[in-house]
């Protein structure tokens, strides 16, 4: 299977036309549709569904998991190939960064525009999710670095703390009951509906923290990143745990954020796969976080 067919693949499913596809490819239509004909024996699976009537190219199951797997694979190809071709005297190339949604990423984007000051020919690549998100991409080599925010599994990274922490609390509608208190107890989330992240780990660090079980809690919605939370409570389905200052709650917000009690903070890390070989811009944008936040390996 080679990365060119892959590409190939790609451009068809983009463009949901063998005709179109060979247009933007700059070959001829056979020449497409023989290459795609022969990946589907490769593979012994339809991937292409050809409509009759307009022609339209739609995907098989089999079709979409192969899209997502040759979306990483040129990716990876791509960003391989980029790091090799960067000149000796030249730094160059992009960077890979994924991480959730925390105040910490402005420490991040400090230090990148820093680095920009001196090396403008660097580019950088945001991707969001939560942890569980940012270590499957990392072990998978789409992403040089990753922010985690703890609790997190770090066994198979290197990482850097980061001078930040975020404080774990719990977003609510203004007029919530609990909105007149000024902090949460564990013995009011016992009493309410509960919205909280997916990420693997949480549950343990909640157990520990209000020496309860998490499981028995009011769980009824999980969330990935908060925004989609913060509308789940802004129409009233429950109150969301998560991280302060992740979802504006002035002005003329609706919803109000509350901390915990006792004071539960996540600290932040910088990480990156263990003997992962780094690309000399990548190397340069650790130096810079080092130097800027004085952290030491």
């Amino acid at each position: 299977m080679e990365i060119r067919v892959l590409k190939y693949f790609l451009a068809v499913v983009r463009e949901e036309s063998i005709s179109a596809a060979a247009e933007y490819l700059h070959i001829t239509q056979p020449t497409l549709s023989r290459q795609m004909k022969e990946l589907e024996e490769e593979l012994g699976v339809r991937l292409l569904n050809r409509g009759k009537k307009n022609r339209k190219i739609t995907l098989t199951d089999e079709g979409m998991l192969l899209r997502q797997r040759a979306e990483e694979i040129v990716t990876l190809a791509d960003k391989t190939e980029a790091e090799f071709h960067t000149a000796d005297e030249i730094i160059s190339g992009d960077i890979y960064i994924g991480g959730g949604e925390t105040d910490a990423m402005r420490l991040i984007a400090r230090a990148a525009r820093k680095l920009q000051e001196d090396y403008p020919l660097i580019k950088y690549h945001l991707f969001s999710g939560n942890a569980d998100d940012v270590a499957e991409r990392l072990d998978k080599g789409l992403l040089d670095f990753g922010i985690f925010i703890e609790p997190a599994n770090m066994e198979k990274y290197d990482y850097l703390r980061l001078p930040a922490a975020d404080t774990w609390g719990v977003l609510m509608r203004k007029d919530s009951p609990l909105a007149r208190l000024d902090h949460i107890e564990i013995r009011h989330l016992k009493e309410v509906p509960l919205i909280t992240s997916h990420q693997s780990m949480i549950s343990n660090e909640f157990s520990g923290w209000g020496r309860h079980d998490f499981d028995q809690l009011n769980i009824v919605a999980t969330y990935n990143l908060v925004y989609n939370a913060s509308l789940l409570v802004a129409e009233g389905l429950g109150y969301a745990l998560c991280l302060d200052k992740l979802v504006n709650t002035t002005g003329n917000s609706e919803l109000c954020f509350k901390p915990l009690e006792p004071r539960l903070e996540a600290h932040l890390n910088l990480v990156w796969k263990k003997y992962h070989v780094f690309s000399k811009a990548c190397e340069k944008f650790l130096e810079k976080v080092q130097n800027e936040f004085h952290i030491h390996i």
